[in-house]
């Protein structure tokens, strides 16, 4: 069967980012994806190999998305600063995409190269911002883990209503980079 005219890999993708960041990461499917699209399931499979391939380039797309949103909070202003930015992005992304986040918490060690190179590419731009601290290799693996931990950890709690006191929650988020930026400086021997 000839493809689809106007279907593209990336305009699956596409339908595929919007369910998942409407509906949640677990309802992704082809079908689903397909009457998005408003084509028959088979019809993707001219476009991509399956479900395995799809969430592969989700995963891509997300990367890509958030590496571009951290350099933007991150670049050209000092380390601590960097902190925050990096951590307003981090929260801005999950917000905005729900879904896509989703695939970007699991490790990408045992990723293929391109999703391995995508995510790499984040890395770099958190500990280039890092590296106002002087910090060594170790300590800024560390701190990108901390600071990813934290907000993380903070975005999941607020996604999911955990934060019901009625105290500005933006105020609590500062608080939390505030103390994310002075306890890595601290932390650097450069205080």
């Amino acid at each position: 069967m000839p493809p689809r005219p106007g279907l593209t890999p990336e305009r699956i993708v596409d339908a595929a980012a919007e369910l998942i960041d409407r509906d949640g990461y677990d309802q992704l499917a082809l079908g689903k994806v397909a009457a998005d699209l408003g084509v028959r399931t088979p019809s993707l499979y001219n476009h991509i190999d399956g479900l395995d391939e799809l969430r592969r380039l989700l995963t891509i797309r997300a990367l890509t998305v958030l590496g571009a949103e951290l350099q933007r909070g991150a670049v050209g202003i000092g380390a601590e600063d960097a902190v925050r930015g990096i951590a307003t992005a981090y929260r801005r992304f999950a917000h905005e995409h729900p879904g896509l986040y989703a695939t970007t918490v699991p490790s990408i060690e045992d990723a293929d190269a391109e999703v391995q190179r995508v995510g790499a590419q984040v890395m770099h731009t958190v500990l280039t911002a890092l590296a106002g601290f002087g910090l060594d290799e170790a300590a800024a693996i560390h701190a990108t883990r901390s600071v990813r931990s934290a907000v993380h950890g903070f975005v999941s709690l607020e996604l999911a209503g955990g934060f019901g006191i009625p105290v500005d929650i933006d105020a609590s988020f500062v608080w939390l980079t505030d103390l994310l930026a002075d306890g890595i400086r601290g932390r650097s021997g450069n205080a």
